[in-house]
């Protein structure tokens, strides 16, 4: 442009050749559509004609890329080695793999069968992993196993029924011993028992404890004339006495090196019984002050490891449950029948009531009903003035009330008499030698 405004006539050579910038357009209404000529349309399956279309032009720079086919949008495969897939399975198996890692270990595991199996472990696994599940043992996991193996396989040799209770409950005390840990087989425990009125108690360890039940079920071990841990013989009969011998023959404290010896005494008790059938069932076992059949022996002994090991359990802060109905009722039935001896003797020894009505052996007498409540309750009618009397509802005098779990705590020396009874009705003298007599059975 010059100086006063107008074009060169170089300029304008140069504006007639360039694209004129077209006008406004008018409205649509405006126009009339039927005067405008439209470009002839091609025959059928021909291409348009050139020229027909008028050429569109748009800056290069604001011309859109075309869209991708929908083969390009998807994931490409990569193409890894074997090692480097199976070094991915982990990390695929906890979702923590990228898309095209997670696209290739995926098509690796459709024509890699160890593969396949290895990302299926992993992937169970990684079920295991939430930490809101209880780390506890299902307390029914070794009945369902042990019945899911006999329903298999039947033992050949099965335990008998007297002997299940022990069986059940050493195996029971032997999954806590499992589970705790070196320290805690010298964290302390009170034994605690009754003597004649008065509770006493002795100071132990967890290993102590389980020394103890070893020394103790030596007794049985030498009625079926298996190896005494004491040494057989010259050995003492009492309970206290042969405890006492273990603790004082051991050079330094226990550890839980006395569990094997015990879990090894245990079973060969238990296979012994098995294996020698019926008869044995009526074998006396001596504890020196009285003698018990072989299968209320077992009894007691099962009675005494599920007490002693509520003192573990709780020495250690362990969660212990009671034993099952069934077996915890057995318990109960073989204190009911201790119970009259055990009147008799506190009788003997001035602790309890003078006798007021003596019959002859088999014949009913004077008796308290025993009525124990809830797990493994039941009837049991104790015969107050003789042994060999019969327990028998038309003479009851008096009758007590107790939950089974506290009724064998008192028969433990765990609690006192006077505490224990949830209800008392009748004669007050007979419910008291009832209670302490119960408390009585109870022995370290």
């Amino acid at each position: 442009m010059s100086g006063d405004g107008r074009e060169s006539e170089g300029g304008e050579e140069e504006v007639r050749g360039a694209r004129r910038i077209p006008g406004p357009r008018g409205a649509a209404d405006d126009l009339d559509l039927e005067s405008v000529p439209l470009p002839p349309l091609p025959p059928p399956g021909s291409a348009a004609p050139a020229g027909s279309v008028p050429e569109q032009s748009v800056p290069e720079q604001s011309v859109p890329e075309p869209p991708e086919a929908p083969e390009a949008l998807m994931t490409s495969v990569p193409d890894l080695p074997h090692r480097v897939l199976k070094a991915l399975l982990g990390a695929w198996a906890l979702s923590a793999c990228s898309a095209e890692e997670t696209a290739a270990v995926e098509e690796h595991l459709t024509s890699c069968a160890p593969c396949a199996d290895e990302a299926l472990r992993l992937r169970d696994a990684v079920g295991l992993l939430h930490t809101d599940g209880s780390l506890d043992l299902d307390p029914t996991l070794r009945s369902r196993v042990m019945d899911g193996c006999l329903g298999r396989r039947p033992a050949r040799i099965p335990v008998p029924e007297w002997a299940a209770p022990y069986d059940a409950e050493t195996a029971r005390l032997d999954a806590l011993l499992r589970d705790i840990g070196d320290s805690e087989w010298h964290a302390p425990v009170r034994l605690r028992w009754f003597e004649e009125e008065r509770e006493v108690s002795r100071r132990t360890t967890v290993a102590g404890v389980i020394g103890h039940l070893t020394a103790v079920d030596g007794l049985l071990s030498a009625a079926l004339g298996l190896d005494d841990p004491l040494g057989g013989g010259e050995a003492p009969l009492d309970p206290a006495e042969r405890t006492e011998r273990y603790w004082s023959s051991t050079h330094r404290p226990p550890t839980r090196a006395v569990r094997e010896p015990w879990r090894a005494q245990s079973h060969e008790l238990i296979r012994t019984a098995s294996f020698a059938g019926r008869n044995v069932a009526e074998a006396s076992v001596s504890y020196g002050a009285f003698a018990l059949p072989l299968q209320d022996a077992l009894l007691d002994r099962a009675f005494e490891c599920w007490v002693h090991g509520g003192d573990i359990a709780d020495a250690v802060d362990y969660p212990y449950e009671a034993p099952s109905a069934a077996h915890l009722h057995r318990m109960i039935d073989l204190a009911a029948r201790l119970l009259p001896a055990a009147v008799a003797g506190r009788r003997r020894s001035g602790l309890a009531g003078p006798a007021k009505d003596l019959v002859t052996a088999g014949a009913p007498g004077r008796s308290v009903h025993l009525e124990i409540e809830g797990h493994g309750g039941g009837d049991w009618y104790i015969a107050l003035d003789s042994p060999a009397a019969v327990g028998s509802p038309e003479r009851a005098v008096a009758q007590v009330a107790l939950d089974g779990v506290e009724f064998c705590r008192l028969a433990a020396g765990h609690i006192s008499p006077v505490e224990a009874a949830a209800g008392q009705e009748g004669d007050r003298e007979a419910i008291r030698d009832v209670l302490f007599a119960t408390a009585s059975l109870s022995r370290l």
